[in-house]
């Protein structure tokens, strides 16, 4: 699987009657067995505000990539990819569960993650080789 783009948003109302305003939107793009896929994955934006309860990360962005940061919504898409790789059958996940969000995060390689977005920004693409290796193994 080639990793080509990872990005995340905060969604915005469009009509005065909806609830836009409280998500957000991370999205992942990558290659699988030749053809381009796109995961979105929708949450609650209120889990930006608590993320460092269940990650290491302390400050949002959460770390940079060259001179560019990377932004919290950036990863999500990406780290719930490589804890659950049977997403890679979907294009949209809803996330509204606060545990079930902060399991994604539990025992991720949070420095393996810096270099997908290291890799994007100076190759456009990353080539990963198996989601094990962004997983913390036990001692």
């Amino acid at each position: 699987m080639e990793i080509i783009q990872c990005s995340g948003y905060e969604l915005e109302k469009e009509k005065s009657n909806t609830s836009e305003d409280f998500f957000n939107r991370s999205e992942i793009t990558y290659i699988d067995d030749g053809v381009e896929k796109t995961l979105h994955v929708l949450y609650v934006r209120y889990f930006d505000e608590i993320f460092t309860e269940f990650t290491p990360f302390q400050q949002d962005p959460v770390f940079s990539a060259g001179e560019n940061p990377v932004y919290f919504k950036e990863i999500v898409a990406l780290v719930c990819l490589l804890k659950n790789p049977s997403l890679r059958q979907r294009k949209r996940v809803y996330v509204n569960d606060q545990q079930e969000f902060a399991a994604y995060f539990k025992n991720v390689n949070v420095e393996k993650i810096a270099d997908v977005f290291q890799a994007l920004k100076q190759n456009q693409s990353y080539k990963l080789r198996s989601p094990l290796e962004f997983i913390l193994q036990p001692n």
